[in-house]
């Protein structure tokens, strides 16, 4: 299948627009109280479309990330965001090594998928050591091997109103009480956010503890509420770019559960957030207003940019 871009390329007059938005932002001393303004937030919209069209304008849809010799992989891949998942489905898997992991392909597709481990290790691989650059402001290179995401949309065929790819994840980032409009903010659990990490929060995540740590049992994951789990979303134009794949390997190994086992996006021309760990299912949509709060993932509902292009 081709690849299509399916997002409306922004008008040149928008372009202009936003920087002009933008540089007038830069002169003004209240810029909390802007971006948190209609008008801030419009412009922050059109800054965000600016950097869309710029970095389709200069990148044809196969462009490469660069990749690396092996000789400067990092001697220890950093983990990012949650680095051990609470769920007891999860440590169940992983328990056992994630047999019996399926990965569910559904939504906007001619025909549903439930793919192993086994079944996405015999479609074409791809290996490419690349630079994993995170929001925080750290990278690291790591040589990934998985199957193109573009193998398995072609697996499962797509309808012709498919148009983002979204990506729901084992990971419980908190819960949501049910309530009325008055209801407490949600519960955090102990998963380590991108902005509140604990110093060394990297060094305590191992795939025994993953699989060996006491898991709650029903009761308490209801008492808690509905888990809110990370998920994330891409166009069509990233989804068929030739690095971006489903990552079950890292630098030649099965890949750890603090790097996201036992499947990981990796979609390497965007920032560290969009590269979703714990992967359980891919949905083709033709929007994103039903996902989370329709802003296309778990940390652009909370105002980060959903086009993440480096």
């Amino acid at each position: 299948m081709t690849p299509r871009l399916h997002i409306p390329r922004p008008h040149r007059r928008g372009f202009l627009t936003a920087a002009a938005g933008l540089l007038g932002v830069s002169a003004l001393g209240g810029c909390d109280r802007f971006a948190a303004s209609p008008t801030g937030q419009r412009a922050l919209r059109a800054g965000e479309d600016a950097n869309l069209f710029v970095q389709r304008l200069l990148l044809t849809p196969a462009s490469l990330a660069k990749e690396f010799p092996d000789s400067e992989i990092s001697p220890w891949f950093k983990p990012n965001g949650t680095i051990e998942p609470p769920d007891r489905a999860y440590k169940a898997l992983a328990a056992k090594s994630f047999d019996g992991f399926k990965l569910r392909v559904d939504g906007l597709v001619e025909r549903p998928q439930d793919l192993s481990l086994a079944d996405l290790r015999a479609l074409p691989a791809r290996t490419q050591t690349t630079r994993h650059d995170c929001v925080e402001g750290w990278s690291a290179i790591g040589k990934w091997t998985g199957v193109p995401l573009a193998e398995v949309l072609k697996r499962a065929g797509l309808k012709p109103n498919a148009r983002y790819v979204v990506f729901h994840c084992a990971d419980t980032m908190e819960y949501a009480m049910s309530g009325g409009e008055d209801e407490a903010e949600p519960e955090k659990t102990a998963n380590p956010s991108m902005e509140t990490r604990p110093e060394g929060a990297e060094n305590q995540a191992s795939d025994s503890q993953a699989a060996g740590a006491e898991a709650p049992n029903a009761e308490d994951e209801a008492s808690q509420g509905t888990p809110v789990r990370y998920y994330e979303s891409i166009d069509l134009t990233d989804a068929y770019h030739p690095q971006t794949i489903l990552a079950y390997d890292l630098n030649g190994k099965a890949l750890p559960v603090s790097n996201g086992a036992p499947l990981r996006l990796r979609v390497e021309r965007q920032l560290g957030y969009k590269q979703a760990k714990y992967i359980q299912r891919i949905e083709l949509t033709e929007g994103l207003t039903g996902i989370g709060d329709g802003k296309g993932g778990y940390w652009e509902d909370r105002g980060y940019e959903w086009y993440a292009g480096i």
